[in-house]
């Protein structure tokens, strides 16, 4: 699929504010409505938008622990480990990695007794080798899609 310098434009408004109508985002980017509906429409029909979503201040909630957690996976279950932790309530993001581990896992916790039950629920999964958290001391920036590369492609 094609994007081309208007669709990056919409991309950013929505990254922006996704509850901006899309009168007020046609206003922002100087074209008619219809042709704002038309694109997001097709965006939405290839899957490139695929939803819309609240951005949460997870620390207001309570969950003042960020972890990323390293795990060396054995005997080839990379699948089904990410399959179970995927499945974990506190779990963020799971990712395939290169380097030394297999997956790295974000995650957020109210606690450090929340934490610890999750890395010894982690250890007795009988495929997980080891794993290495890290806790976030301070967050500089956290998004779902930085609008800079939206901007920078745009050069």
């Amino acid at each position: 699929m094609r994007i081309d310098e208007l669709d990056k434009k919409i991309l950013a408004e929505l990254l922006k504010d996704a509850r901006a109508s899309s009168r007020e985002i046609a206003r922002r980017i100087g074209v008619s409505v219809g042709t704002v509906l038309k694109r997001i429409k097709r965006l939405s029909d290839e899957g490139v938008i695929k939803g819309y979503t609240v951005i949460i201040d997870h620390e207001k909630l309570g969950y003042d622990l960020t972890v990323v957690t390293e795990i060396t996976v054995s005997k080839g279950k990379l699948l089904e480990m990410e399959r179970e932790v995927a499945k974990i309530p506190n779990v963020c993001a799971v990712y395939d990695v290169t380097g030394e581990t297999d997956a790295v896992i974000i995650a957020k916790f109210k606690n450090r007794r929340e934490l610890s039950k999750f890395t010894k629920g982690l250890l007795a999964m009988p495929f997980i080798e080891r794993t290495n958290t890290h806790v976030v001391l301070t967050t500089v920036k956290e998004s779902q899609f930085p609008i800079e590369l939206l901007r920078a492609a745009e050069s």
